[in-house]
């Protein structure tokens, strides 16, 4: 079993303090990939979550037809619809080298011509060994190309149960036909070269192959739409300081729990903090614009000795 007061402790030496002599950029710029015209609202909900949890600037990288749309909900974010652009591999090169991590995938869709930039995108940042977090139809894409992020062990794979089903088939050439356990979600881990999994359910179960954690912090019996881009936009934010830490940590002074475990430890406990709180005020009626709105409010009574 872990130890719940170790991995806090751990997790709040990530975040970083609250001073008057940082510049803008420092604590953050996360880029989200994703956003098509039928799917507008979950990368600017990722987006503004990243933003809410600390970081400085989001830059969202979508298709001509979304960016419009996503520029309207928020004047916060910077939006490039480049996402379709026939120039994509240039025009990505412009932007990718002051990212500090990305998420991949919320409100991806499924054209083929889009995964294909995705793949390119994949293989630049990995290079540039950015932190990762994959999410919603990137997870559908990677099922099919588990190679691509096969050992990069700043990634993050988000899969709920029927995700999860589809990487288990295609990695292990059958049907799981139960619900997920740990020694499954281990497993996976395991073959994929020990790239972190968060499968996503009533418990969170979390595994880099080496170390596996359960998150069942109280959340609420609401499940609207949206709530897993949350936890990947605040993810995103949460493996680019937990690398940043670990990569900046004296040697002599080792950490018990990866970079990547402790970003999606603490992603999934401030999601279903912001849950709760938000369904004690709307309970049936909650929807994921309440839970960004309790983002403050989670973060500080979670994590509040770290600012």
């Amino acid at each position: 079993m872990d130890d719940r007061s170790e991995l806090m402790k751990e997790f709040e030496l990530i975040i970083p303090p609250l001073t008057y002599d940082t510049h803008k950029g420092q604590a953050g710029r996360i880029g989200i990939v994703g956003g098509c015209i039928s799917y507008t609202g979950a990368p600017y909900f990722a987006a503004i979550s990243a933003l809410r949890v600390g970081c400085d600037l989001v830059h969202v990288f979508c298709t001509k037809e979304a960016a419009q749309v996503i520029k309207s909900y928020s004047p916060e974010l910077i939006v490039h619809p480049i996402l379709d652009s026939p120039n994509f591999n240039e025009e990505i090169l412009l932007h990718l080298p002051s990212m500090h991590s990305l998420v991949i995938g919320p409100g991806l869709g499924r054209d083929k011509d889009t995964f294909f930039a995705v793949h390119h995108l994949v293989d630049l940042a990995k290079k540039r060994n950015l932190p990762l977090v994959f999410d919603a139809d990137s997870l559908f894409f990677l099922k099919d190309t588990p190679k691509l992020i096969e050992s990069y062990q700043k990634a993050i794979l988000t899969p709920n149960k029927v995700e999860f089903a589809r990487l288990y088939s295609s990695l292990l050439k059958e049907e799981l036909t139960h619900d997920p356990t740990e020694n499954d979600v281990k497993q996976i881990s395991e073959i994929l070269g020990n790239v972190t999994i968060v499968k996503k359910g009533t418990t969170d179960i979390i595994s880099n192959g080496f170390q596996t954690l359960t998150c069942n912090e109280p959340g609420s019996a609401r499940r609207c739409g949206g709530q897993g881009d949350l936890l990947s936009g605040s993810m995103g934010v949460f493996n680019y300081w937990a690398h940043k830490l670990h990569e900046n940590k004296p040697k002599d002074k080792s950490s018990l729990y990866s970079a990547t475990v402790l970003a999606a430890f603490g992603a999934c406990m401030l999601t279903r903090r912001c849950n709760n709180l938000a369904f004690k005020k709307f309970q049936r009626s909650t929807i994921t614009t309440d839970m960004i709105g309790e983002i403050h409010n989670a973060f500080t009574s979670l994590f509040e000795r770290a600012v």
